[in-house]
């Protein structure tokens, strides 16, 4: 069976709503991180929707014994927010997994090439076989961060089924690249912009999401 990359744009109006925050260049660098964290709360729950483990379990309520559903404590999650701006989008995930292990990853983009260089690797050295794995990427624009972060999980036997992406926007060159590297990747974002500028910025985009979620001049 051949496969492809699964791209999940979740059509729900507040998902669409926040984005919309996000892309507006007057908004504050205040309303901007409120935007990415809602858009990282929305997009977590779509992407577990069907994926988080779970199992029937029996409880008492003050009036009779019935069944209910829990989350499956025993089988471990790990986000891992790409630096910078991938904590924004952690910060509305992590009140959909508040019990996940975290390990951030950090990667600078060089402006005059595209390419991404890793200054920070805190994933474990080993991790578990049957743990969840969600990579919390802000944007995907050539696709470069995303796939060192992605190759570096598959060095430790994480891909497939028990890997997810969120991204609060795609373009569609670097989802591209991403399906012909990991055709078995599913990402979950809220849009997908058709194009990337000579500098390779997703057009039209947000502008640069480090910069904006936290005050900073291009290039600080």
């Amino acid at each position: 069976m051949s496969m492809s990359l699964r791209v999940v744009v979740p059509p729900h109006p507040l998902i669409g709503h926040w984005l919309t925050v996000l892309r507006d260049q007057q908004t504050p660098p205040a309303l901007f991180a409120t935007a990415m964290a809602e858009l990282g709360r929305w997009l977590t729950y779509e992407a577990v929707r069907d994926w988080i483990p779970h199992q029937r379990v029996p409880v008492q309520t003050p009036l009779a014994l019935t069944e209910g559903t829990v989350v499956d404590a025993s089988v471990p999650i790990l986000a891992v927010p790409i630096l910078r701006a991938g904590l924004g989008l952690w910060e509305g995930g992590r009140m959909v997994l508040p019990a996940a292990q975290v390990a951030h990853i950090g990667l600078v983009r060089d402006e005059a090439t595209g390419q991404a260089h890793c200054y920070l690797d805190k994933l474990p050295a080993v991790i578990p076989a049957n743990a969840g794995v969600l990579v919390f990427d802000p944007m995907v624009a050539t696709g470069g961060t995303l796939l060192q972060v992605l190759e570096r999980l598959e060095a430790r036997g994480v891909s497939g089924q028990r890997l997810r992406v969120v991204s609060a926007l795609a373009a569609s060159p670097g989802l591209k690249v991403l399906g012909e590297r990991f055709a078995d990747l599913t990402l979950y974002t809220a849009c997908i912009d058709a194009e990337l500028d000579t500098a390779f910025r997703i057009v039209p985009g947000l502008g640069d999401a480090g910069d904006r979620l936290y005050g900073t001049e291009p290039n600080s």
